[in-house]
């Protein structure tokens, strides 16, 4: 029997499930534009102008569409998206739950030097952006530039990206997909990087070092720290290139 939101609640939840197909639905509903976004906007827009910029406001105009999707199908709401304290089945929260992060960040660092192979584009690369010459002078000072930078991590790993696959998603997969549903949810998560594909297997691996957390402590906020965490390097990074 196919599973519907509203009309299939998974055992000892009152959240509303979805089914398989409404999951991959939403999967293109946030993958698509921005796939979109970065390799036929971004360069139609860009023209002879710095690209960076443009691709940085492409895909930060395609994750606020995120959080917009996020509210329309929450009715406007950010209740039920797991927004709360982590627990566990025996009745306990917080305190030193959250300390279950930790071995997630740490993990989800290490990650970041495993070598992958897989050819990046030269001007997709904000890598190799943050490393040249060319990057820092267009960074040197550009307080409007990393504004907008902040705005990308900030829906990236908290309103956007984070909050769709973790706090929307996840907790509305057990029906479909039942225990495996953070296992599922992690690969969606990968596989959703259509704006960066040289990423995406490093990219599943880092959506279950998020998902499991978010699922083991029902607890959007434990797959927010773990990915937040890049994302204060990176800004710390871009902070320390502006004020040089």
């Amino acid at each position: 029997m196919t599973m519907t939101v509203g009309a299939t609640r998974a055992a000892g939840t009152d959240t509303p499930q979805y089914s398989k197909a409404r999951v991959l639905g939403l999967w293109c509903a946030a993958a698509l534009p921005m796939g979109v976004l970065a390799w036929v906007v971004a360069p139609a827009i860009a023209g002879d102008r710095t690209f960076a910029p443009v691709l940085i406001g492409c895909l930060t105009a395609g994750l606020v569409w995120q959080f917009v999707l996020i509210l329309i199908l929450n009715g406007f709401s950010l209740r039920g998206l797991w927004l709360r304290r982590p627990s566990t089945p025996d009745g306990r929260r917080g305190g030193r739950l959250w300390l279950w992060a930790v071995p997630f960040v740490l993990a989800f660092g290490a990650l970041q030097f495993v070598p992958f192979d897989l050819p990046v584009p030269a001007d997709h690369d904000f890598g190799a952006l943050l490393a040249s010459e060319d990057g820092r002078t267009l960074l040197d000072g550009n307080w409007a530039l990393f504004a907008l930078i902040v705005v990308m991590l900030t829906f990236n790993t908290v309103l956007g990206e984070e909050l769709f696959f973790r706090g929307l998603l996840l907790p509305r997969m057990r029906a479909a997909f039942g225990r495996a549903d953070w296992v599922a949810n992690g690969v969606l998560m990968g596989a959703y990087h259509l704006h960066q594909p040289w990423s995406i297997p490093t990219s599943i691996v880092a959506g279950l070092l998020m998902a499991y957390p978010t699922r083991r402590f029902n607890s959007a906020w434990m797959g927010i720290i773990v990915h937040s965490a890049q994302s204060l390097f990176l800004g710390t990074i871009i902070f320390t290139l502006v004020l040089r």
